[in-house]
């Protein structure tokens, strides 16, 4: 039990750091207008409000990390592990919760284009993260 608290806590923090970098990712794209410049509407302020809930979510999507598949290769595995964020993000939370459509449509044609790459971000910088504080701890599988 205290093995599998331990890997918890690791991968949660992990997931809350590239939730950090997504959020972050994300904020730069709007605030240098590129995202506006290719015709999505996507420019979020950086305020606490948006950062809290951004960090904490990627920390619970950063649970996926205890399922073993494809350990031996991190970019993969922050790759694959990124798809079901930008699945909820473009079936449930554009439609239900924002109201922008499926797929985000009512943000602009390119919208799930850039949540695929924003939550790729988040993906492999959860997996380097985990990489890293494993190997710096002697916690390697």
């Amino acid at each position: 039990m205290r093995d599998f608290l331990r890997r918890l806590s690791v991968v949660f923090s992990s997931g809350c750091f590239g939730g950090l970098v997504n959020s972050l990712v994300v904020w730069v794209f709007g605030a240098i207008g590129m995202t506006a410049a290719l015709g999505v509407k996507i420019a979020p302020g950086l305020t606490a409000t948006y950062l809290y809930p951004r960090i904490v979510w990627g920390g619970l999507w950063g649970i996926l990390f205890l399922l073993p598949y494809f350990s031996q290769s991190t970019a993969l595995r922050g790759l694959l592990f990124s798809l079901g964020p930008t699945l909820v993000q473009l079936f449930i939370v554009f439609p239900l919760k924002t109201h922008q459509g499926v797929m985000g449509s009512g943000l602009g044609f390119l919208t799930p284009l850039f949540v695929l790459f924003f939550n790729a971000v988040w993906g492999t910088s959860t997996a380097l993260w985990l990489q890293l504080f494993r190997k710096g701890n002697g916690l390697e599988d």
